[in-house]
């Protein structure tokens, strides 16, 4: 009977993950511009729907009743992100989603048949943020069933996890001169300080890291027109394999290929997308704008702890930064269920609760050497 229960649980939460899918993805397919791409969206939400159906009518034979749909609020989140910001900012996200699905479902004997569907679509949602949605014809791109690089940078996550690492270091920092017995003066001083140099230390990591990348693929990208210009026969070749790994007849990747290579820009465009996974357009994006944004992220981060000390002093400043410093943590441990799916409750707690234990550590150490010098 506790497998019975445990059987129809199961079911019911695939039920609403597959109806939050099909829902997801009829969304991005109002907001997506170029048809074929819409196209393809509604053909997964159709899956998806499909998929839903399965689970329901186990949940029937198991003498379950199917509930209501209401799109979670985690849907509901990334198709407001999707609505503001762009797909593109959202599709690493639930490529992510869909490689998590194919491992769960991969656990179960009765879901097994769904893994390669829900690996598809990780894939294409792959291939269409790298490709910019315009990397393959929209018949082609349904039949993508091969392998691909995983796209390039996750804003979203980057954006998350920078404010993270401004808040936890900035905390500490702050808990540990707490801990000493300062000055408020000397707290918020000392807070400002942690916040300036994080923030250009990010900054000037993310800055270095990007432009290299950039020359890096400027050299791929020269190395790569001269390969179409010294050996054309051998590019068509390798372009034709790649087609071929994913899924087309040898006669139709060929064709393609030859179509492709016949025109020396879009060779060398295509080739650079679907062989060395650079999008020529962007080279990783910007490296000024990179360190612009790891600023101001780390320093959004940083700044919350610190605020309480331009109004309070003492222990009510401690109490304060703590407390705003927990609901930050908070915010921050709820924003990365975007990406794993996880309870709120679960990993906001945790997340809290490390930055607790860091920022315990750090004001014992900042007590005991406060009155190691003071004595």
């Amino acid at each position: 009977m506790q497998g019975g229960k445990a059987d129809l649980r199961r079911y019911s939460e695939n039920l609403d993950d597959e109806r939050n899918a099909a829902y997801l993805y009829d969304a991005l397919a109002g907001i997506e511009k170029n048809p074929k791409i819409a196209a393809v969206y509604r053909r997964l939400a159709e899956t998806e729907r499909g998929h839903a159906e399965i689970w329901a009518e186990r949940i029937r034979a198991a003498g379950g009743v199917i509930p209501d749909f209401r799109p979670s609020w985690r849907t509901m989140v990334v198709v407001w992100l999707a609505h503001h910001f762009g797909i593109h900012a959202v599709l690493p996200t639930l490529s992510s989603v869909e490689d998590g699905a194919s491992s769960g479902y991969g656990r179960f004997p009765d879901s097994r048949e769904m893994v390669k569907t829900e690996q598809s679509h990780a894939i294409i949602l792959r291939h269409i943020s790298q490709t910019g949605g315009g990397g393959m014809e929209g018949g082609i791109l349904a039949r993508f069933e091969g392998r691909h690089r995983a796209a390039g940078g996750n804003a979203l996550r980057a954006a998350v996890l920078g404010a993270s690492d401004g808040l936890v270091s900035n905390f500490n920092l702050v808990m540990g001169v707490a801990g000493a017995q300062l000055s408020g003066g000397s707290i918020l001083l000392t807070g400002f300080a942690g916040l300036l140099a994080g923030s250009i230390s990010m900054a000037l990591g993310e800055w270095i890291s990007v432009q290299s990348s950039r020359e890096l693929y400027e050299k791929q990208i020269q190395t790569e027109k001269e390969e179409i210009d010294s050996t054309p026969e051998e590019e068509t070749e390798e372009l034709s394999l790649i087609y071929q790994a994913r899924g087309l007849e040898e006669d139709e990747a060929r064709r393609l290929a030859a179509r492709i290579m016949s025109n020396p820009a879009t060779a060398l465009d295509t080739l650079a997308r679907e062989e060395l996974g650079i999008n020529p357009e962007e080279l990783g994006g910007s490296a000024w704008e990179a360190a612009l944004t790891s600023f101001l992220l780390f320093a959004v981060g940083a700044v919350i702890p610190v605020i309480p000390y331009l109004f309070l002093d003492g222990s009510y400043a401690i109490i304060a930064s703590t407390a705003v410093s927990g609901l930050g943590l908070f915010g921050i441990g709820a924003a990365i269920t975007l990406f794993t799916g996880r309870s709120v409750w679960s990993s906001g707690l945790r997340q809290v609760l490390f930055g607790f234990a860091a920022a315990a550590v750090t004001f014992t150490i900042g007590r005991i050497l406060g009155v190691s010098i003071a004595g």
